[in-house]
């Protein structure tokens, strides 16, 4: 898709719908009869990318997971080795959603997606007892999520330099430390 192309490569730059239209070949008008809003045109691009990815195929695991503990290292290598995968297009909508609207509700969609993977390896962890008593579900669910923000990867791999290994292997045992039940 011509938006994935020219947000990977703008590096944040707002991409226009002319622009798009132009890189697909096609005029501005058809571009719009497609997606009425420039905002429906950065969420499809969002999508698409997730299903030529296919990222619920890379969640099977977490979803199938017999206990909690195995989703939680599931979900964890699910999204974490994502992140890298689709580092491009995350990168320039976060550079652009201070600026711009529609990438700021892209962005927003795609992450309630993730915290919505959170909540469920928090609930499974609470089916099974050993969801920490140090925190309610909400907040259990709010911890996991921003272990996992794109921000964070992007500090701990880009700036700090660890591996990609390191960051999965490191975000797995803190977050089992901070949210399963020393007791068990």
């Amino acid at each position: 898709m011509a938006a994935l192309k020219l947000l990977e490569a703008d590096d944040g730059s707002a991409v226009r719908m002319s622009d798009i239209a132009k890189e697909a070949g096609i005029s501005r008008q058809a571009v719009y009869l497609h997606f009425p809003t420039r905002a429906e045109l950065l969420v499809a691009a969002t999508l698409y990318l997730d299903e030529i990815k296919d990222i619920d195929g890379r969640l099977a695991a977490s979803r199938n997971a017999p206990d909690g503990t195995a989703r939680l290292a599931a979900y964890i290598d699910a999204w974490g080795n994502y992140i890298p995968e689709i580092y491009g297009v995350a990168r320039a909508l976060l550079a652009m959603q201070a600026t711009d609207e529609a990438a700021k509700l892209a962005l927003a969609e795609r992450m309630q997606a993730v915290r919505h993977g959170c909540a469920a390896v928090v609930q499974a962890l609470g089916n099974d007892g050993i969801l920490s008593p140090d925190h309610s579900a909400e907040q259990a669910t709010d911890i996991l999520w921003t272990m996992l923000s794109i921000r964070n990867w992007e500090q701990l791999t880009i700036e700090c330099g660890w591996s990609q290994e390191a960051y999965i292997e490191k975000t797995k045992v803190l977050a089992t430390a901070c949210l399963v039940s020393d007791e068990n």
